[in-house]
Order: structure tokens, then sequence, then C-alpha cells
């Protein structure tokens, strides 16, 4: 499966963002989009997901164009319904997608390591990482082909990122993961393929030596070329 973006092109007012972008994704795989803070990492996310209009380009699924259905999209705010409990979020999101492999509601707070007493309370009593979670879970439930991240770890207790980045590892099997951060050794741990967006464009970088000096200089050197203009 692959996810296809064909001269893509943003901008705001006078602000170019992204210019005439051209890149591949494939199932299988955790892509890193890695950029400095203002780069862009969202507005691409945000094309994707068509909440905003593109001055040019497309999004192509397997050849397609790509529809709202297909994408799963994680926040680095977490925006769940408040006035609901875990448990009936979970139920709600189950009943709007039946599927002959579903599983019961317990194996799916399993997943995500939220215990049975929190399932219980308002999500609005949820810590943003237990959001987190329920957003995950919500896009686990949907099964999406392509999943985009939006800093969903960044500030997370390293206990939960630990947690949440074992679940997104299970996760890449049959899904596009687009994980976007400004934390270089986040991207690293975690990502099989790194994508650095800088000066208004996105490059692909294969994760070989990833440990290696040079191989950190070299993205870190695309990533101050960027003038954030």
């Amino acid at each position: 499966m692959k996810l296809t973006v064909k001269n893509l092109t943003k901008g705001y007012d006078e602000k170019e963002v992204l210019n005439d972008v051209n890149i591949t994704f494939e199932s299988g795989k955790i892509y890193g989009l890695l950029g400095r803070n203002g780069a862009g990492k969202t507005t691409f996310f945000n094309c994707i997901n068509d909440d905003i209009p593109k001055d040019q380009g497309e999004v192509l699924l397997e050849g397609k164009p790509i529809q709202s259905k297909q994408i799963g999209y994680v926040i680095s705010t977490p925006t769940v319904p408040e006035f609901l409990t875990g448990k009936e979020f979970i139920k709600f999101y189950l009943d709007i997608n039946p599927s002959p492999n579903r599983k019961k509601m317990k194996e799916y707070f399993d997943l995500v390591k939220i215990k049975e007493e929190d399932q219980e309370k308002l999500l609005r009593d949820y810590s943003h990482g237990m959001k987190s979670k329920i957003q995950i879970l919500a896009n686990i439930i949907s099964d999406p082909p392509v999943i985009l991240l939006d800093e969903p770890l960044t500030s997370l207790d390293i206990v939960v990122q630990e947690e949440m980045k074992e679940l997104l590892k299970k996760l890449k099997k049959d899904h596009i993961i687009i994980f976007s951060t400004h934390i270089l050794e986040l991207a690293l741990d975690l990502c099989d393929d790194i994508v650095v967006i800088s000066n208004h464009q996105l490059e692909k970088i294969e994760k070989k030596n990833l440990s290696t000096k040079k191989y950190k200089d070299g993205i870190l050197d695309l990533l101050k070329e960027d003038s954030n203009d």
C-alpha cells in the first residue's frame, strides 16, 4: 500500500510553507517527519487530511484520491468528548465501526493500558497522556490505512511514551504511519525512515547507521538550512 503526494504546494498570504512537494510513503513503516517548529509539519498533515485547501497538488492512496475515512489523525493536544466516560466513548466507536475482527472492549483498553477504574471516569478527568491513548485507541478501532501523528508524545511522561511507542510499532505492519516531531532522538528511536521538512520541501532519508555522528550531523545540517521564513 502506498500514499503518494504529488506537486503539493501551500502558502498563507505571502508566506510559502510547502513548495511542489513530491513524496511516497509505504505501509509497514513508521516515518518520522522531522522539522523545526514552524517548518510546516502540521500544514503538511492538514493538507493530507483536507482540513485546509491546497494551493495545488493531490494526495493519492493506491493511485486514487484519498478519502477522509482512510485517514486517522492524532493531534498534539487531544480533543475528546469530555462529557463521556472512557468506556462510553469507546463503546460509541465500536458501534459505528462494526468489524468481523472486533475484539472485546476489555481487550482494547488492555492494549493502551487503561485500568478498569479509569474506564468509568469522565474523559475531562483524564490526564493528557490518557487522552492521547484514547485518541490512538479510537484509530485502532476505526482502522484507517493512514495514521498521522502530530507530535503526540512530546508532552507525555517517559513511561507513557514507551507504552505508546511499543503500541505504534505493533500497528505499523498494516498501516502507513507518519509521526511528526521536532525531537531528533525520538524520531531515531521510533521511526523506520526519516523525512526532513526544510525550506518548504520534504526529503526522505533511509535510516542507516542511525547511531553514527555522521548520520545525525547530516540531518541536523538539513534542519539548520531551514530559514523558517
